[in-house]
């Protein structure tokens, strides 16, 4: 229905080029911005990963140390071990020596034990003798059930003297070695500890199974109460990086589980919240914007209509003046009637501006009729090769509520645009459907296409095909049909060479 000219530059088109521009300016920053904070992100992951492997190289190394000090604390419990074997020797061949033989060595050997703590007993319980502990024997010489418990840490050694007689000797750990030994748990709680003071990632340490906990770090604790989420976390944390593999006290195996650190994972996700942020209060930004400029728009054509209603009310006053001369000097009929008609159309011209912007009034009239009198009107004002067709009855009645005078103006507005597409040569026909609640007119006319890229564009104020055109037209059908009558406007279809059908829905009730 119009005539779409390729070179055509008006308003509208370079507002949307603008538009475009910006958006493509705005998609750019926000690819380079993602871009460049992603290489951050890069960036600082891999600086991070550099340092839990000097971590991990640190605790591996620190272990060894942990190991070689567990390794030479095994080495002197065996050494105590051997020296109260060889203690007890010494007293079993002391007492089954004979009365000549030389004891000096042996004597020497009990003697110079002066660290271990030792205690003899006999088949009764009683005890005989002790080395390196206080105990007052001239009260009590029973081994009670409290020195038992001192001396329960390894199995007694059994002295056999004069036929089946026998001695019991029971020890425990030397001061040196239970020194070395409380030394020896401080490190190994230290060396817990201090891995998990200096991780600066969460992480957790398991055992060889890589299912017990032994010690975690940046995690919550709750979380590792139970039983599932321990596992699920342990599977998360192996999603991310490979465990480090650690020996511990006792040779055992250890692994150390870690991920990427808290600021990492915010930073990852931080530029998308802020361009979210930023997008939400933009779109309310444009939008105020938008309802703003709407809203000056409006008052500016609300303006020009009742400016140019008023500004026809003189010379329209003034020409019904002079009508009534003309008759009053019997001028010929023909002439004054054809004068009367079009100042009765100036009057529904000023009339139709001076309803643009004021409440609607609609009332139920018949559409048909309407339908029937505005083409009616277009046909002598129209071109003769332009052949109307309403596949309607004429006689037919849907009441539908409008606001007449606005509505004839859809009418002609749209048919004087397909006269145009078609060159003034060619076929319009008016359809009408009636749809539950809704009636749908269809204006189908023979011509040019419109691309439908434009469908939504040509109703656009500003918009126009014409040299002389201000695109003004169809917007106001637009304006009149979804604000005041409350319906919708669209370009239905467009074929080229073929037909052009423009579809408007009103509702039968309002």
């Amino acid at each position: 229905m119009i005539n779409i000219r390729p070179n055509t530059v008006n308003l509208y088109t370079q507002r949307k080029r603008w538009k475009w521009l910006l958006i493509i300016l705005g998609a750019m920053i926000v690819i380079i911005s993602l871009w460049y904070t992603n290489i951050m992100v890069k960036n600082i992951a891999s600086e991070e990963r550099k340092k839990v492997k000097l971590w991990a190289e640190a605790i591996r190394r620190k272990a060894v140390l942990v190991n070689y000090t567990n390794n030479l604390f095994d080495k002197l419990k065996i050494q105590e071990r051997k020296r109260v074997e060889l203690w007890a020797d010494a007293n079993k061949y002391i007492f089954n020596a004979g009365p000549n033989e030389d004891l000096t060595f042996f004597v020497k050997i009990i003697t110079d034990n002066t660290t271990i703590p030792v205690i003899v007993t006999n088949e009764k319980q009683e005890i005989t003798n002790v080395a390196n502990i206080t105990i007052d024997l001239t009260k009590n010489k029973l081994f009670s059930d409290s020195l038992r418990q001192q001396f329960s840490s390894y199995p007694p050694f059994v002295i056999k003297y004069y036929g089946n007689h026998k001695l019991f000797l029971y020890y425990k750990d030397s001061k040196i070695f239970s020194e070395l030994k409380d030394v020896m748990n401080d490190i190994i709680k230290s060396f817990l500890s201090e891995i998990i003071n200096s991780a600066s990632v969460p992480v957790i340490i398991t055992d060889s199974t890589q299912n017990n906990v032994i010690a975690s770090g940046n995690v919550d604790t709750l979380l590792l109460k139970n039983k599932t989420a321990v596992v699920n976390t342990i599977s998360s944390f192996r999603s991310q990086n490979t465990p480090v593999e650690v020996e511990l006290a006792n040779h055992v195996k250890s692994y150390i589980f870690y991920k990427d650190s808290y600021l990492l994972t915010r930073l990852r996700y931080f530029p998308y919240i802020q361009f979210a942020i930023i997008g939400f209060f933009l779109m309310i930004a444009y939008f105020m914007l938008s309802t703003t400029r709407k809203a000056e728009q409006n008052q500016v054509w609300m303006g020009m209509a009742k400016e140019t209603a008023h500004q026809l009310g003189t010379p329209l006053s003034s020409l019904m003046a002079w009508l009534e001369v003309l008759k009053m000097k019997h001028v010929d009929d023909e002439i004054t009637n054809e004068l009367q008609k079009d100042i009765e159309r100036l009057e529904t011209i000023a009339e139709r501006f001076s309803k643009i912007g004021s409440p609607p009034k609609l009332e139920k009239v018949n559409i048909v009729k309407i339908i029937y009198q505005s083409v009616e009107y277009l046909k002598s004002r129209t071109s003769k090769n332009v052949k109307y067709i309403i596949q309607i009855p004429e006689f037919a009645e849907i009441m539908v509520p409008l606001n007449v005078r606005l509505f004839e103006w859809v009418i002609e507005n749209i048919c004087k645009n397909a006269v145009d597409a078609m060159s003034g040569n060619g076929i319009l026909t008016i359809q009408l459907v009636e749809e539950n609640n809704h009636i749908c007119i269809d204006i189908t006319n023979t011509g040019k296409a419109i691309p439908k890229s434009k469908f939504k564009t040509i109703f656009h104020p500003g918009y126009t095909t014409k040299s002389s055109g201000w695109g003004l037209g169809l917007s106001l059908v637009k304006r009149i049909i979804e604000e005041v009558h409350k319906g919708k406007i669209i370009v239905k279809k467009s074929l080229a060479d073929k037909e052009t059908t423009f579809r408007i829905t009103l509702k039968k009730n309002s």
